[in-house]
């Protein structure tokens, strides 16, 4: 499937791995026009079984994403009438995004605010680098997160924490996002497109359906325990009906996944050993 036909996103597909970068000068405000893309972008690869990772990056030195355009929302008419009682647009393009059934990663080597903060919170993974910052500023100028900052970041990190950005509006650095969990992983500049590059062709080698049941398990983490083992227990068991799982576990234990010397000194060989999904 192209993916070659949006402006704001420059995509590179390499194997099973789409990269992804954000083009929206001058500061890679999250607007209007790029949220389009994005949302075409979600679809298109909703129905896309080749992809299995999809790595977000910035094609500008300094933003990763910024925060959404304010002549964007001034320009919205004021709200009139009951609650609403069902999510909005650009809260289902999030969505979208969160539920894809390819792994999602993003590569932030720079700053991270407001609605590109939650851009990035719906993602599966962040990976950034020691210079990178992160700042929900809302609250500031009277406003707080509408596009889903409030509810994932407390998720992520907790009440506290998530209430400490908030209410601060200041920018939170690289080593204390890492130690919160905000994201996974951080690296030195230099370092982290490699790093970042290794992993999600390592994913990318592992079974599409294995990668799909694992992200949907996860997601049924929030469902109460007995529900969430169920789902876990029925993914797990389609899973070992198909002879292609039967297949590679067998090749998993003819590499020695039961010799002790190995499974002490050789784990990662092994891993990587097993053939390449196709």
């Amino acid at each position: 499937m192209p993916y070659d036909a949006f402006r704001f996103l420059k995509t590179q597909r390499r194997g099973g791995v789409l990269d992804v970068r954000l083009d929206n000068p001058p500061v890679n405000l999250l607007d209007a026009k790029l949220t389009r893309e994005l949302n075409a972008l979600a679809k298109a690869l909703a129905v896309d079984g080749a992809v299995k990772v999809v790595v977000f990056s910035s094609a500008d030195p300094d933003f990763f994403l910024c925060h959404s355009d304010e002549t964007e929302l001034l320009a919205l008419p004021p709200a009139d009438g009951p609650a609403p009682t069902e999510i909005g647009p650009f809260h289902r393009i999030m969505e979208r995004l969160r539920t894809l059934p390819q792994l999602t990663m993003a590569r932030i080597d720079g700053i991270a605010r407001g609605g590109g903060l939650e851009f990035l919170l719906a993602l599966d993974m962040r990976f950034a680098s020691g210079r990178s910052r992160f700042a929900l500023p809302e609250v500031a100028v009277g406003l707080i997160p509408g596009g889903g900052g409030t509810q994932r970041l407390s998720r992520l990190v907790g009440r506290s924490r998530a209430l400490y950005m908030l209410a601060g509006c200041e920018d939170v650095d690289a080593a204390t996002a890492e130690r919160w969990g905000l994201v996974e992983r951080v690296l030195p500049p230099d370092r982290l497109d490699a790093w970042v590059d290794d992993f999600a062709q390592r994913i990318a080698a592992f079974p599409a359906p294995a990668l799909r049941a694992a992200k949907a398990a996860v997601a049924a983490a929030s469902l109460p325990l007995a529900d969430g083992l169920l789902e876990e227990e029925r993914l797990f068991t389609a899973l070992l009906r198909d002879q292609r799982t039967r297949n590679r576990v067998e090749d998993f234990f003819r590499l020695g996944s039961q010799d002790r010397q190995k499974q002490v000194a050789e784990f990662d060989r092994m891993i990587r050993s097993l053939p390449e999904d196709r």
